[in-house]
């Protein structure tokens, strides 16, 4: 029941939403219900974790073996959680922020929260995709209503990417389904599938590409920049946080333990693809003036080194790579939340425009240096613990090349530190102009968010067994799967 809890509490209170004409009322309505939710995800995890209560059934369209089947597993807890906290820490900190017909915004919020949801709890795959597409129309929306000057040719951009991902995954699907003895749609049917290898690349490669499209990685990415500069903060915090999560997701829920063969074969083709992205989006980001669209390059980064912590198919790089999934939204949640308040405050985002503000800031300027240092993952910090993990499984991995693909990771870890510090210098440091002598610190509920934020962000950095503990059930299970192939192969 929780699980189903997790989506009918966004739904129904995003639906409310549009009702609500009173703009204080409305943001109260809306804070209340993102907390609501919180509370459930946290209930899942503490109080009612038992199978029974994490899993829910329904009838729905069983002439063609669909069912309305949702179960918690550690991944999809994991994700919820953080999808749970990320909706608070957006209303909350964009509270002061005016929007024309603010109900419509807010409720395609809430119905894109349910969405989400939706995708991590799906175990029946026409679900799945129903949720998947569930998400994104609320967020085409979103960013084609409230966006920047560019937003309607961006946001076709963005839809046309993210469509024709969608597509060649319910193909996939479709397909697999074709397969199933039982002609049905849930996940254990899918599971059970026997698929030679050809079939097995036809369907990793149609579902890759849409997980790969959501995440983004290389060459699949150009859609993030321009969209993450165009749409509203709120919504792009919710994009870079949360939804590009799902991609990864996929990857644990649906693609390893269905094509796994194929999975470790394509192994070093898409780890090197990863991570020739990660240059790239490091190299770029070194260049930026604009800090929106430094901060889209950077997540391009860290997502790649998530997909490479993916494929090293070891149990310290998967597990890796589940930690960062959690961390890197926290991260870049705090840093969207920044570069709003710097842009709204000094009316300009170009890093050659600033300086000087933590003598005008300095509440912010602390909140700033903390959440930078989690970026490029400082010891104490949630990310360190992620990122660790994921280079240690990439020098065990079973590749030849095991210890060229850490040499070029690591280069993006200190490029990652360069454009990040230079971000901290230019914007926080150095002498105070005239865009930066009449500012003032953050308010009180930017406090709060970020306060939150810094408490996460310490927390996990410093003890982060309970959650190592958590996805170890998991993890093991997918890692015995490729343990299993790579016997076989030798």
């Amino acid at each position: 029941m929780i699980s189903f809890l997790l989506i009918l509490i966004p739904l129904l209170t995003g639906l409310a939403t549009f009702f609500i004409k009173n703009e204080k009322l409305l943001r109260l309505w809306v804070l209340f219900a993102s907390i609501i939710t919180l509370i459930v995800s946290i209930l899942g995890l503490c109080c009612f974790s038992d199978e029974k209560y994490l899993q829910y059934h329904g009838e729905w369209l069983s002439s063609l073996g669909a069912s309305f089947s949702l179960k918690m597993d550690p991944a999809a807890q994991l994700l919820c959680l953080l999808n749970t906290i990320a909706f608070p820490l957006v209303f909350l900190s964009t509270w002061n922020n005016r929007y024309e017909n603010a109900k419509n915004f807010f409720a395609l919020m809430l119905l894109a929260q349910a969405g989400i949801m939706g995708v991590f709890l799906a175990t029946d795959a026409l679900l799945f995709y129903f949720f998947w597409e569930l998400a994104l129309i609320p967020m085409y929306f979103l960013c084609s209503q409230w966006g920047g000057e560019k937003r309607i040719a961006i946001t076709f951009k963005f839809f046309i990417y993210t469509f024709i991902g969608s597509l060649l995954m319910l193909v996939g699907i479709l397909y697999l389904y074709g397969h199933t003895p039982d002609h049905s749609f849930a996940i254990e049917s899918f599971y059970n599938i026997k698929l030679t290898l050809k079939q097995q690349n036809l369907v990793f490669w149609l579902m890759f590409i849409a997980f790969a499209v959501k995440m983004p990685i290389f060459p699949l990415h150009t859609w993030q920049p321009d969209t993450y500069e165009q749409a509203p903060t709120a919504t792009t915090m919710i994009l870079s946080g949360v939804m590009v999560k799902m991609g990864l997701f996929g990857l644990i829920r649906w693609l390893f333990p269905i094509v796994s063969s194929v999975a470790y074969a394509w192994g070093d083709v898409i780890t090197l693809t990863a991570i020739i992205g990660m240059i790239y989006a490091s190299l770029i980001a070194l260049r930026q003036d604009d800090l929106k669209r430094l901060v889209a390059y950077s997540s391009i980064a860290h997502i790649g080194l998530l997909c490479v912590g993916m494929f090293t198919q070891n149990v310290s790089g998967i597990q890796g790579a589940m930690i960062q999934m959690f961390s890197h939204g926290i991260n870049i949640i705090g840093l969207w939340i920044l570069v709003e308040w710097i842009e709204k405050t000094t009316g300009t985002r170009k890093m050659s425009e600033l300086g000087g503000l933590a003598q005008r800031a300095p509440v912010m300027t602390i909140f700033f240096v903390i959440i930078a240092l989690a970026n490029i993952a400082l010891p104490l910090t949630n990310a360190f613990v992620g990122e660790f993990l994921i280079f240690n499984g990439l020098l065990g991995s079973a590749t030849q090349y095991y210890f060229l693909y850490t040499i070029l990771a690591g280069v993006c870890i200190v490029l990652g530190a360069a454009y990040t510090l230079r971000m901290v210098r230019k914007v926080a440091y150095g002498e105070v102009n005239n865009r930066t002598e009449n500012v003032s610190d953050i308010s009180i509920n930017i406090k709060i968010a970020l306060g939150a934020i810094v408490v996460i962000i310490f927390a996990t950095g410093i003890y982060a067994q309970p959650i190592l503990d958590f996805t170890s059930e998991l993890t093991n299970e997918l890692v015995q799967k490729f343990d299993f192939i790579r016997q076989t192969l030798q």
